[in-house]
């Protein structure tokens, strides 16, 4: 059984997407539809732009969903999953390749997400750090620790066996990173990133992304979408929505979806989009 799968924010790099661009047809006209949409021309940022601008959350987050569902959808016939899932974002590339939604329509509630979470960052400072090479279990327990403590912290992506990425406040990651390299994590590596993302701290989005969710059409996925949020097989619409809505402020449970798909057949993996991130975790899960 082939399973496809979409990275999420972080796989972008300048000049994503540019060569599908001049070599196919269908491409072309795919990015030229998302510049009408936005309102802006996003190409000339993906193929062009610095890595700063790149950087932006409302930018990065529609530009690597552009990159992965167009290289999936160029495929034509090649793209034949038995199963999808993505990482955080990549899971609305995922809808729009099995079908659940439409290429307009998720763009637009990816743009709509973009901007929701770049707003509750700039209500509160906050960031995410990667812990290398300590069991799931004592980096929950050192988050539950500091978060009681009065400083928001919490396991956000469990990417592999020994790699979980923590999301939270300043001063909350700062404590955790000490204590989590007390407790012998190998590295206590805080992130490049904007937010707090898939934490407490992003419900101020998570009221708009909702509103965004409800009023957009589903439709039943060609094939089972493995969510983030459960880590679990998903083709009803009115449940997909709801984890959807559910995964802005919940951890990703990247690892167990993987398993999950490993265990109901998966026999290969191909990622769609920018670079080989979920490739490489992919790799490590199968060697756990």
């Amino acid at each position: 059984m082939k399973a496809f799968v979409f990275p999420g924010q972080g796989a972008q790099f300048s000049g994503m997407g540019k060569d599908l661009y001049e070599t196919s047809p269908l491409a072309k006209k795919l990015f030229e539809k998302a510049n009408d949409i936005l309102g802006y021309r996003i190409t000339d940022i993906m193929f062009e732009g610095t890595d700063e601008e790149l950087r932006q959350t409302k930018v990065t987050q529609p530009a690597v969903f552009l990159h992965s569902v167009i290289s999936a959808l160029c495929l034509g016939d090649g793209f034949c999953p038995d199963m999808v899932a993505g990482h955080s974002l990549g899971e609305f590339s995922a809808m729009v390749a099995s079908g659940a939604l439409s290429f307009e329509d998720g763009l637009k509630l990816v743009y709509a997400r973009a901007m929701a979470m770049q707003k509750a960052c700039e209500l509160q400072p906050s960031t995410m750090a990667a812990i290398i090479a300590l069991p799931d279990e004592t980096i929950e327990a050192v988050c539950r620790e500091v978060s009681e403590s009065g400083h928001t912290v919490v396991a956000a992506n469990y990417n592999c066996p020994g790699q979980v990425v923590i999301s939270g406040s300043m001063e909350g990651i700062k404590l955790a990173c000490e204590k989590l390299t007390e407790a012998g994590a190998k590295r206590a590596l805080p992130l490049s990133v904007g937010g707090a993302f898939h934490s407490p701290l992003m419900d101020p989005a998570k009221v708009e992304l909702e509103a965004a969710i409800q009023a957009t059409e589903f439709h039943t996925p060609k094939c089972p979408v493995y969510q983030n949020v459960d880590a679990l097989p998903h083709t009803d619409p009115e449940e997909i929505k709801a984890n959807l809505i559910a995964q802005l402020t919940s951890p990703v449970r990247w690892t167990q979806s993987v398993l999950n798909m490993r265990a109901d057949g998966a026999e290969t993996f191909t990622e769609c989009g920018p670079g080989n991130v979920l490739t490489g975790l992919i790799r490590k899960i199968k060697k756990a």
